[in-house]
């Protein structure tokens, strides 16, 4: 008998997989946290004997060779991956033993990286699952933009052959298990958000790339990417160089007259409460990146790299919980922290700032009031949605600049009240916070987008290059 369990990494949209028999079991594709790992084979009364990569992951740092270190393990890298550590390079058709009658075979897939390769875990000889990392996704594909502009529409077609590859090769009951698409950005298409589980059946009927003859679907994947996280561009020579230990112990901790000072320095300090209490009260020049969903993602993408970073959290839980979110994306020792409240947070004679929230109603009233008064608009309407979300429908009029871009082009918003969209609240939030440390009037809209859609503000646009 084998198992195979999922270490589920929601923030980053991953997963990686534990699977074994009676007494020994491979990890695949690991989190950041040894720990986590161990405690999962530890459950299960397994000792880890093997660790597999199928790639060199630019969308977060691997805990792959930290815990190949602490366990002795076997540590698995495909053989063309270009690293600076002592592996086992595993070559296409690789078999390598995992517990009795239980093996991986190695199956070159191309596409997502030049080097990537999917695991077939094998029962007696039967494949039972598939380990595919960021190739065959559900629904769709990894991206293939993410290692070099010149080699975008190549990986693209590799991703089609590999797809194929692995649905000729395997059974149709064979489990599909990929790292990426469950929210994560290494997703070709939207539709790689969905949960599974999946087969290679399943996957011959409905993925993208199995449905799709070769031109048709390159084209749609080229023409659906979007903005590269600028994370990304620092995750892939991390793991290729071979991260540090993780070192999970409290920051030191700030007082509000070292807070003061930090802000002064232009080194970030992060909100981590929800938006609508940072709305109520926080301390000036504070950016909110509520601890929830993705925030480390939109805080590695935005926070310049090697920026020192201090954390204000609500509870000493929320700031262990919020460093090993941070340590997955690069950010691994904040620069100090505090826990509590705004009023902990301020210097001596310190006061908080606020700004309003608001519905998407409450714009269209502002909008038509501002446009009853004849006079120069006074109502500046700022979608913060990357341009995928925009083409499907906006507001007119609005002015279109995506979150990530945001700190850089603060200076192309006109003169006005900014009541600042996204398409759920959350990314508004964060670009609220930006707007009302650069000292602008500000209004956060947290609502969902079918609101606007409902109060009869949006026009659909299907061509990006249309936007404002």
């Amino acid at each position: 008998m084998y198992f195979v369990d999922t270490l589920d990494v929601p923030g980053l949209g991953n997963r990686g997989y534990l699977a074994g028999g009676a007494d020994t079991a491979v990890v695949v594709d690991p989190p950041r946290e040894p720990d986590r790992v161990i405690a999962a084979a530890a459950r299960r009364g397994v000792r880890i004997t093997h660790v597999a990569e199928t790639h060199v992951h630019n969308d977060y740092v691997s805990g792959g060779l930290e815990l190949a270190r602490i366990t002795g393990a076997a540590y698995l890298v495909p053989a063309r991956a270009r690293v600076s550590y002592a592996r086992v390079p595993v070559r296409d058709g690789d078999r390598t033993p995992v517990d009795t009658g239980l093996a991986l075979r190695a199956l070159a897939t191309p596409g997502h990286t030049p080097h990537h390769t999917s695991y077939v875990l094998e029962d007696d000889g039967t494949a039972v699952a598939v380990f595919t990392g960021g190739s065959l996704l559900i629904g769709t594909v990894g991206r293939p933009d993410l290692v070099e502009p010149r080699l975008t529409r190549q990986l693209a077609e590799a991703q089609y052959d590999s797809a194929h590859r692995l649905a000729t090769a395997l059974p149709d009951a064979t489990a599909v298990l990929p790292t990426h698409g469950f929210g994560s950005l290494c997703a070709a298409s939207p539709s790689g958000g969905t949960d599974g589980p999946t087969t290679i059946g399943q996957e011959r009927l409905a993925n993208e790339a199995l449905v799709k003859d070769v031109d048709t679907f390159v084209a749609d994947l080229l023409a659906g990417l979007d903005d590269i996280p600028a994370h990304y561009a620092r995750m892939g020579p991390v793991n290729a160089e071979g991260p540090a230990p993780v070192d999970l112990t409290p920051p030191r901790r700030a007082d509000g007259q070292e807070i003061a000072a930090r802000l002064a320095a232009g080194e970030w300090v992060v909100d981590l409460r929800h938006r609508v209490a940072f709305a109520r009260g926080h301390v000036a020049g504070t950016l909110n990146f509520e601890a929830a969903g993705q925030f480390a993602v939109h805080l590695a993408w935005l926070l310049p790299w090697g920026k020192p970073v201090t954390l204000l959290a609500e509870s000493a839980e929320q700031l262990a919980a919020v460093q090993r979110e941070l340590v997955r994306v690069g950010i691994d020792r904040p620069a100090a922290a505090s826990t509590g409240t705004p009023a902990d947070w301020l210097p001596p004679g310190g006061v908080t700032r606020t700004f309003p929230r608001a519905t998407f109603t409450e714009l269209a009233g502002a909008l038509r009031a501002d446009a009853a008064t004849g006079a120069r608009p006074s109502v500046v309407v700022l979608d913060v949605r990357r341009d995928r979300e925009r083409a499907d429908g906006h507001i007119p009029g609005s002015l279109h600049l995506p979150l990530h871009q945001l700190r850089d082009r603060l200076g192309e918003i006109p003169d006005g009240t900014v009541w600042v969209h996204c398409a759920g609240g959350t990314r508004a939030a964060i670009a609220a916070s930006v707007l009302d440390a650069a000292g602008r009037e500000v209004v956060a809209v947290d609502d969902g987008f079918d609101a606007a859609r409902a109060a009869g503000l949006t026009e659909a646009d299907r061509d990006p290059a249309r936007t404002p």
